[in-house]
């Protein structure tokens, strides 16, 4: 049984379509003092449920509609709960940067296993580590695969570079460089004051760019600060076109300015997350991560093994 909260319920019909299922029939809503009420118009016990919500603006709004979807379910006998997450809030919060700050990732982790959750769904989560705070099985998805394949046969017949926006996401690029043919690998150089979030400072490129269509990748688009940055380091250092590749396009306060009226000449993103019709700029391309959702869904249903969806990453 496949159930969808409120925050993206697209993203979940496309997956029930694709499942040649349908959503369960819910009744979700907001008391007045903005309580969450849940309530599934169909018996659930003993089924094998997956229960959809993106953790998108109001986060907070919407991950408590998840947990209590989740509740719902232990405490009406669900058989199993699989939560599944296209976007983990608070993925962000992995570490103490500073003393006497929150690992607010884990937190998170620990709600949905008290919630009545079995198993985690989610994709491209901003440290593998957080694999680790879930007490029970996590399927970490890439949609690394679906993004390539879009970038090689847009812009394959190209001089290529894979550039990272920093240091930390080397590993990713590499697996972006052997699905592009082996393009050369680039990084940006930069610094952050863990004081003031969202904002960095790019202050050189390491790696060879000029004249190159240089494919900038990250997992998440947020204020667009830190990516745009990177692109006019790039542009700076002789690179001939910059594509901006991410998963998440949170797309928060200033990004969809910064991202119209930067150089970039595309910005592809999934649809991990919903984008209101006023955030969809021209250079925007969305694919979808459907198929990668619902295949995994499968898979976990019928017993059989997601990491053959991982497309070769270990």
């Amino acid at each position: 049984m496949l159930f969808s909260g409120r925050a993206h319920p697209e993203l979940a019909e496309e997956v029930a379509q694709l499942l040649g299922t349908g959503l369960v029939p819910t009744t979700h809503r907001d008391f007045a003092n903005s309580e969450i009420y849940v309530r599934y118009q169909e018996s659930v016990r003993g089924s094998d449920a997956f229960v959809m919500q993106s953790h998108t603006e109001p986060i907070n709004h919407w991950i408590m509609e998840h947990l209590i979807m989740v509740d719902a379910l232990k405490r009406a006998s669900a058989k199993r709960i699989t939560v599944v997450m296209p976007f983990y809030g608070y993925a962000r919060q992995d570490k103490k940067h500073l003393g006497r700050e929150p690992i607010s990732a884990r937190l998170m982790a620990d709600l949905f296993k008290t919630a009545g959750a079995n198993r985690l769904i989610t994709v491209d989560l901003h440290t593998s580590q957080i694999q680790g705070f879930f007490d029970g099985p996590v399927d970490h998805l890439a949609a690394l695969p679906v993004l390539a394949r879009y970038v090689a046969d847009k812009y394959g017949d190209q001089l290529l570079a894979v550039v990272s926006p920093d240091a930390g996401r080397i590993k990713v690029a590499e697996q972006w460089s052997s699905r592009l043919g082996g393009a050369p690998l680039a990084f940006i150089h930069k610094t952050r004051d863990a004081a003031r979030p969202n904002e960095a400072v790019a202050n050189r490129v390491v790696g060879e760019v000029r004249d190159r269509v240089c494919v900038l990748v990250d997992d998440m688009i947020d204020t667009a600060s830190t990516i745009v940055k990177a692109a006019d380091a790039l542009l700076a250092a002789g690179a001939r076109d910059v594509i901006i590749a991410a998963t998440h396009a949170i797309l928060s306060g200033p990004a969809v300015d910064r991202l119209k009226n930067c150089r970039a000449g595309e910005v592809i993103v999934t649809n991990t997350l919903p984008i209101p019709e006023d955030r969809r700029i021209d250079k925007l391309t969305t694919l979808s991560i459907a198929p990668l959702i619902s295949a995994a869904i499968r898979e976990v249903f019928e017993d059989g093994s997601v990491t053959s969806l991982f497309d070769g990453r270990a």
